[in-house]
């Protein structure tokens, strides 16, 4: 997961409802400058969504989110996913994900859970909810004891803090849904998540 988010800090976080807006989403969202996408299987049309994508927007790099099951990961793999994320880390889910060739971020949200992580040979993770859990002053006080591990932080950030967790030294990048959002994909305006993509970017400059 660490070389493949190098270089790209933000991840936009994509729930989508229709698979016609699957195609024109993602070319906005590579347009503007971020081309890791993160979509959700919460959805019906997640996974017709995710093949269309792959199939017409070569220039992303697109993973599932919200995997919760061994079953998801199979479902992953078979639709040629480059990468999963899954909001928390069971021990039944971290062994299906050893199995598996795609890269996988683990969620955690407390030192226990981040310690099991680390037992199953991982060193990325994703921090979740990132505000609710404490944010900025949690991820900077596992610093200490974890030196080496590098964190994706994904809830409750936007424009207002997201350069608050990018100066971090042990953020990797930060996931956020205010790029794609349901209301702009919902009316097809594609040429504002563009605008939103583009402003995301540059945060990290």
């Amino acid at each position: 997961m660490r070389n493949l988010l190098a270089g790209n800090p933000v991840i936009p976080v994509i729930t989508l409802d229709r698979v016609e807006d699957a195609v024109p989403l993602a070319e906005a969202l590579v347009a503007g400058g971020l081309k890791v996408l993160e979509v959700t299987l919460r959805t019906e049309a997640a996974v017709e969504g995710i093949k269309q994508i792959i199939k017409y927007v070569p220039q992303a790099i697109v993973g599932t989110g919200t995997v919760c099951t061994g079953q998801q990961i199979t479902l992953s793999e078979d639709i040629g996913c480059q990468f999963m994320i899954s909001p928390g880390a069971t021990d039944k889910l971290l062994q299906a994900a050893q199995q598996s060739s795609v890269p996988f971020l683990p969620g955690v949200s407390s030192v226990s859970e981040l310690m099991r992580g680390l037992e199953y040979g991982y060193r990325d993770f994703k921090f979740f909810p990132a505000e609710a859990a404490g944010g900025v002053s949690v991820i900077k006080a596992m610093a200490g004891p974890f030196g080496d591990v590098k964190f994706c932080p994904t809830g409750g950030i936007g424009l207002h803090n997201v350069r608050d967790y990018l100066s971090l030294p042990n953020v990797l990048c930060v996931g956020g849904s205010w790029i794609a959002l349901p209301k702009l994909v919902q009316a097809k305006n594609w040429a504002e998540i563009e605008r939103l993509a583009r402003e995301a970017a540059a945060c990290a400059n």
